[in-house]
C-alpha cells in the first residue's frame, strides 16, 4: 500500500476518480467527493491503524448471504485489514458514499482500479449502495442512522476485552434527523466508551435537497455535547484542523467530529445544481460535455474520453 503520498494527494486522487467514473456512466455521487475526500483520505493515509488488506485486490463477484451453506463468506471489511485487537475498525455509515470508498480504497492501494468497472452491476460485490459484502464495508447502514450504535456497540465489546484497537465510524449529517443516532451518543457517554469516535461529513444536503427543507436540526454541536460527546466542529477541507480535533482529548467519552464541507469543493461548476446535488444526472449531451470540460480543468486532468451514444 501507497502510505508515502500526502493526504492531499490522495484527496485529490478520490475527486478525480469519482469524477472519471461518473462522467463515463453517465452521472454518480459527485457531491460527496466534494466533500468527503479530505475526510476518507485523512482517516486512511493518517487517522487510522489497519493492517494489509486479506482479500484480493480484485473484488470477487457476491458470494450469497451467510448461511449454513455458505462458510466462506466474508464480509467486505477485509480491505480495511485483518481483525486484531491492536488495529482500528472503521464503519462507514452512509452507504450512498460507497463510491467515494472504493475510490480510496484504490488510491490507498488496498483494491484494484478493475474494481470500479464492476460497479452496481449484476452479480457484482461492487454495490452501489454499499452492503456487508461491499469492498470496505463491514455492515450495511445505509442511512438509517444505525452507523454510531454500531460502532458503540462493537467498542464497548473490544474495551471489555481490553482490546487496545480504536472504533471509528464515518457518517453524515443527515443521520442526526434519526434518533437512534442520539441514544447511541448517550449510551457512549453513559457507559464510558471513550475508544469510540466519528468523523461526520456536515455538507447540509441530502437526497431530498437541503438538510434544512427537509428536517431542521438546529445546534447539533451543542446536542452532541448535552448528550455527553465531546464535539469539536472543523472545517472539512483543513486537514491541520481534522489532525487537531482528532487529538483532542475525550477520557470516558466518545469523540464526534463535525466536519463542515462543501459539496462543490473542487467542481464549482455544480454550483449551478445547487441544492440538488445527491446524484447528479447530466441533463444534456451538451451539459455533460460542458461539465466534462470544466471540472477536468478545475481538476487539473484531461477531460475524459466519452463515448458517443
Amino acid at each position: 500500500m501507497d502510505n508515502r503520498r500526502s493526504t492531499e494527494d490522495v484527496a485529490l486522487g478520490i475527486r478525480r476518480r469519482v469524477f472519471e467514473h461518473c462522467m463515463r456512466n453517465n452521472g454518480g455521487y459527485l457531491s460527496q467527493a466534494c466533500s468527503a475526500a479530505e475526510q476518507l483520505a485523512f482517516l486512511y493515509n493518517e487517522a487510522l491503524n489497519l493492517g494489509d488488506p486479506t482479500l484480493p485486490a480484485v473484488p470477487k463477484p457476491f458470494g450469497g448471504v451467510p448461511s449454513a451453506q455458505n462458510a466462506d463468506y466474508v464480509t467486505g471489511a477485509g480491505y480495511n485489514g485483518p481483525f486484531q485487537p491492536h488495529l482500528d475498525r472503521l464503519f462507514i455509515a452512509p452507504a450512498h458514499y460507497a463510491l467515494v470508498a472504493y475510490a480510496t480504497l484504490i488510491e490507498m492501494g488496498r483494491m484494484a482500479p478493475e474494481g470500479l468497472d464492476m460497479f452496481n452491476k449484476d452479480g457484482s460485490s461492487v454495490e452501489m449502495i454499499g452492503a456487508e459484502h461491499s469492498p470496505g464495508m463491514e455492515v450495511h447502514n445505509g442511512t438509517l442512522g444505525i452507523g454510531l450504535s454500531t460502532g458503540a456497540g462493537l467498542a464497548f465489546g473490544r474495551r471489555r476485552r481490553r482490546e487496545s484497537g480504536e472504533v471509528c465510524v464515518f457518517m453524515s449529517d443527515g443521520e442526526v434527523q434519526e434518533g437512534q443516532t442520539w441514544e447511541a451518543v448517550q449510551a457512549a457517554a453513559h457507559h464510558r466508551i471513550d475508544n469510540l469516535w466519528a468523523l461526520m461529513d456536515v455538507n447540509d444536503q441530502q437526497c431530498d435537497g437541503a438538510m434544512d427543507t427537509v428536517m431542521e436540526v438546529r445546534d447539533i454541536v451543542a446536542k452532541f455535547r448535552a448528550f455527553g460527546a465531546v464535539c469539536v466542529e472543523v472545517d472539512a477541507h483543513d486537514l491541520d484542523a481534522m489532525r487537531q480535533a482528532r487529538a483532542e482529548p475525550h477520557e470516558d467519552r466518545p469523540l464526534i467530529i463535525l466536519a463542515r464541507s462543501s459539496p462543490t469543493q473542487g467542481m464549482g461548476f455544480l454550483r449551478r445544481r445547487f441544492p440538488r446535488l445527491h446524484y447528479v444526472r447530466f441533463k444534456s449531451a451538451d451539459e455533460r460535455a460542458e461539465m466534462n470540460a470544466a471540472i477536468a480543468e478545475e481538476l487539473g486532468i484531461p477531460p475524459v474520453e466519452l463515448e458517443a451514444h
